[in-house]
C-alpha cells in the first residue's frame, strides 16, 4: 500500500534510452504512489520513444537490441517545472543527443540550483556534464563515461560492480539498472518517502522466455523497498541466467516478440524451502506455456494458495493457476487470450478494461499485462503490509 502526500516526479526520455532504466522507476514510483510525467523534447503526451535493451555478453562492450516502445504521458514544451519533487535520468543512448539540448540542460540547470533530487543512471550523467553541474560533486556512472565527468570536474566514483550508486546531496547517481534497488530507494528516501513493513521474502517462479518487464519491474521494484527477493527456475541454479521476451503491440493482430534482458537467478530450484516466502509472484511471457507441465511447480502454487498467502500472477502466469486447479470459484484476470483457461478452471473472468487494470481476490493479485505493473504492485504490497508514506 502507498501513501502519497502529492509527491510528482519528472522522467527525462529520449529514443533509445536504456529499456529497463526507464521503465522500472516509472512504474515502481507510480506503484508507491508518485506522480510521474515521462517527457521527451519534440514530442507530446501519446507519442512513443523507442528503447534500447543493453545487455553485456562477454563482448569487449554490451550490446544492443530493440527493446519495447515506451508510451511518453505528457508534453515536453508544457513541463510546470514547480509541480515537481525530482527528476530521474535514464541512461541508454538517448543522453547523447539529449545532452546537446539547450532547452534539457537549462530544465536540468533549474532542478539543480532548487536542490531538489536528481537521480541519474549509466550514460545519464553525460547531460549533468553538459549542464556543468558536476564541478567539485561525487559522482559514478557507466565506467565509459568516468572521463566525460573528470574533464568537467566531477570527483569521479569507479563504480566497484554495475551495481554501484553514488549520492552526494540532491544528486543520486548510478552504474546501470542492476544498480536500481538501491537506487530508486535512495531517490524515494530524497523524496521524503518513508517504507515500513517490508521485511518479507518474495518468491518469483522464473521460466524461459517470461516477458522482460513482467519479471524485472516487479523484481527491482520490491527489492528497493527492502524486501529479500528471489528469483528461481526448474533444472536451473542461483547464477543461471533466463532469457526473456519482449512483448508489444506495434500495429498487428497480436502482440510482437523480440529478444529481452537475461535474467540471472538468485537461488536454487532443487531444495527450495517454498515456506519460507511470504507471497509468490507469476509473470507471463511464454514460460507459463510450459511450465504448467512441471509437478514441482504446481505444488509450489498449491502450497502457497492452501496457506492463504499472497500469490500475484500476471498476463499468461495464469495459465499456471488454471494448471494447479486453484481457481475454482476465483474472481480474476489475465491477457484477454488467456480467458479460456480462466473460464474452464471454474473462475469468475473480470474484464482487464483497461487492459493496466487489475483485481485482488482474497490472497489473489491477477493482472492482464505490464502497464498494470503499477497496481498490480501497489495490490500485492497492501495484502504484505508494505507502506510507502511522504
Amino acid at each position: 500500500m502507498a501513501q502519497s502526500k502529492s509527491k510528482s516526479v519528472l522522467l527525462l526520455c529520449g529514443d533509445f534510452m536504456e529499456d529497463y532504466e526507464a521503465m522500472v522507476p516509472f512504474q515502481a514510483l507510480l506503484a508507491y504512489g508518485v506522480s510521474v510525467d515521462a517527457v521527451c523534447p519534440g514530442k507530446k503526451a501519446g507519442d512513443i520513444c523507442r528503447t534500447a535493451v543493453h545487455e553485456s555478453l562477454g563482448h569487449q562492450t554490451y550490446s544492443e537490441s530493440r527493446g519495447h516502445n515506451f508510451a511518453l504521458n505528457a508534453t515536453f514544451d508544457e513541463i510546470d517545472f514547480d509541480k515537481y519533487d525530482g527528476l530521474v535520468i535514464p541512461g541508454g543512448r538517448a543522453p547523447e543527443y539529449l545532452a546537446i539540448n539547450s532547452s534539457v540542460q537549462s530544465l536540468v540547470r533549474k532542478f539543480s540550483e532548487s536542490g531538489k533530487p536528481i537521480a541519474t543512471v549509466c550514460h545519464g550523467q553525460l547531460i549533468l556534464a553538459a549542464a556543468g553541474l558536476v564541478r567539485g560533486r561525487k559522482c559514478t556512472a557507466y565506467p565509459p563515461v568516468g572521463p566525460v565527468l573528470a574533464a568537467a570536474g566531477a570527483s569521479w566514483i569507479e563504480p566497484e560492480s554495475l551495481a554501484a550508486c553514488a549520492i552526494d546531496g540532491n544528486l543520486i547517481t548510478a552504474a546501470t539498472y542492476e544498480s536500481h534497488p538501491q537506487y530508486i530507494q535512495l531517490f524515494v528516501k530524497a523524496l521524503g518517502g518513508n517504507v515500513s513493513g517490508s521485511d518479507k521474502k518474495i518468491l518469483f517462479l522464473c521460466g524461459d522466455y517470461m516477458e522482460d518487464y513482467e519479471i524485472t519491474v516487479p523484481f527491482q521494484s520490491f527489492q528497493a523497498l527492502g524486501c529479500h527477493v528471489d528469483g528461481v527456475c526448474p533444472k536451473k541454479k542461483a547464477g543461471d541466467t533466463c532469457p526473456t521476451a519482449i512483448h508489444d503491440f506495434e500495429g498487428d493482430q497480436t502482440y510482437s516478440e523480440k529478444p529481452g534482458h537475461n535474467f540471472t537467478l538468485t537461488a536454487d530450484f532443487e531444495g527450495l524451502d517454498a515456506s519460507s516466502y511470504d507471497a509468490l509472484v507469476i509473470p507471463g511471457g511464454r514460460a507459463p506455456e510450459y511450465l504448467a507441465l512441471n509437478p514441482q511447480v504446481i505444488a509450489i502454487v498449491k502450497e502457497f494458495m492452501e496457506a492463504k498467502k499472497p500469490v500475484a500472477s500476471i498476463c499468461h502466469g495464469q495459465q499456471i493457476l488454471s494448471a494447479a486447479g486453484v481457481l475454482q470459484g476465483r474472481k480474476c484476470t489475465a491477457y484477454p487470450a488467456v480467458k479460456l483457461n480462466v473460464e474452464l478452471s471454474g473462475a469468475t473472468w473480470l474484464e482487464p478494461d483497461p487492459i493496466d487494470r487489475c483485481f485482488t481476490d482474497g490472497n489473489l493479485v491477477t493482472g492482464a499485462a505490464w502497464p498494470g505493473h503499477p497496481q498490480f504492485i501497489s495490490q500485492l504490497m497492501t495484502l504484505l503490509g508494505i507502506q510507502v508514506t511522504f
